[in-house]
C-alpha cells in the first residue's frame, strides 16, 4: 500500500486547501452555504482522491484518481476566478493561488502519465 502523504501532489494539494480556507474566511455570510462550502469542497477533494486512489492495488484504478482529482484542480480553478470576479479575494492572492494550482495540476498531469506507461 502506498502512502499517500508522500507524494508531492498529494502534500501540495493539502496545502492548498488549508490556503483556500484561510482565503475564504472573510467571505460573505450569505456565502457559507455556496461559494465558500462549494469552493472549499473542490480543493479539498483533490487531495482526497489522491488519498483514496493510492490505497488502491493496481497503477490504473490509481491513475483514476488521479484523474478525478485533476478534474476537482479544473472546478477548483474555476470557482476560483468566480471568487475574483467577484471580489471575494484580491488579485494578488488569486494570482499566488492560480500559480500554484497550475503547478499542481501539471504534477498531477505527469503522475496520471507515469501511472499509465506513458
Amino acid at each position: 500500500m502506498r502512502d499517500f502523504r508522500k507524494f508531492e501532489v498529494w502534500q501540495i494539494s493539502h496545502q492548498l486547501t488549508l490556503k483556500i480556507y484561510t482565503s475564504t474566511k472573510n467571505f460573505p455570510k450569505e456565502e457559507i452555504f455556496g461559494l465558500t462550502s462549494q469552493i472549499r469542497r473542490s480543493f479539498a477533494s483533490i487531495g482526497y482522491n489522491i488519498s483514496e486512489g493510492s490505497g488502491r492495488n493496481s497503477d490504473k484504478e490509481f491513475a483514476n484518481f488521479i484523474n478525478i482529482a485533476l478534474g476537482s484542480s479544473n472546478e477548483a480553478e474555476n470557482q476560483l476566478i468566480l471568487a475574483k470576479d467577484l471580489g471575494y479575494i484580491q488579485e494578488i492572492d488569486y494570482q499566488n493561488l492560480l500559480s500554484e494550482l497550475t503547478t499542481l495540476k501539471k504534477k498531477l498531469v505527469t503522475l496520471w502519465n507515469r501511472l499509465n506507461g506513458n
